[in-house]
């Protein structure tokens, strides 16, 4: 297993126009996050990346909307992902598209995004899968300069091992793209269905949605009652004066 953090500067891209087939990964991520974006709830929302930003987020109930990123138009804030300019737990909701692929440490990424994360908040992370024919096809010589192949991928499992450390509670991991074609996307679709879900572990693309828990250093015991001990019932008795001779003796 290769480690997480890279030694050598990552190129990110900012656009889904730089992707391979940036449009369709764009679009299969949309459709995902249209389902979920109804269901947050709070006051702030934090979209990380030039990818995130260009993801639409207009039936969210969260309105108020941060979008960071150094090169994307879209952004409204200039800063690092790894050192954000914002207070602890002042995001309700955070948005990392393709985040962890193209970031020399996620480690650190994840450990700034879960202290700007407010508790029971969410975090949606979507991402390549290596093991899939886009991951196969960073083999090729000719590809390892290309986007996204330049980049690192982790599979899902790893990053929901990342979350759970974090005390973060997976609550959707949906593996898919099986066959990662543009072209008669039906077809494809169709034959993914007709092989069943065994094969999901093999999607090209991933969509994690995760919920932070917090819980107390020290765990809260109920108090517990000493059972009594067991005594004898007093019983009134007496005892028979001896008598006189025998004190005399």
């Amino acid at each position: 297993m290769k480690p997480a953090h890279s030694k050598r500067k990552l190129e990110t891209p900012y656009s889904w126009s730089q992707l391979k087939n940036g449009q369709w990964v764009s679009d299969s991520i949309q459709t995902r996050l249209d389902e979920w974006c109804p269901r947050l709830f709070g006051y702030h929302l934090l979209k990380l990346g030039g990818l995130s930003c260009e993801l639409t987020s207009f039936n969210c109930n969260i309105q108020h909307q941060v979008s960071v990123d150094h090169h994307n138009p879209l952004h409204n804030v200039i800063a690092d992902g790894c050192d954000l300019p914002f207070i602890e737990k002042s995001f309700d909701a955070v948005i990392l598209a393709h985040q962890l692929d193209f970031c020399t440490d996620p480690h650190r990424l994840l450990r700034e995004v879960d202290r700007v994360m407010i508790d029971d908040g969410y975090i949606i992370i979507s991402g390549f899968n290596p093991i899939s024919f886009i991951g196969l096809a960073s083999f090729m010589p000719w590809r390892k300069n290309d986007l996204p192949w330049s980049g690192r991928m982790f599979t899902p499992a790893r990053v929901k091992d990342w979350l759970s450390i974090l005390n973060y509670q997976v609550i959707e991991c949906d593996s898919y793209a099986l066959f990662p074609m543009q072209n008669c996307r039906t077809m494809w679709t169709w034959l993914e269905s007709g092989i069943g879900d065994w094969a999901n572990v093999f999607g090209s693309a991933y969509f994690i949605v995760a919920r932070k828990r917090t819980y107390p250093l020290k765990p809260i015991k109920p108090h517990w009652h000493l059972k009594r001990k067991l005594t004898p019932v007093n019983v009134n008795y007496s005892i028979k004066p001896k008598s006189s001779s025998y004190l005399r003796k």
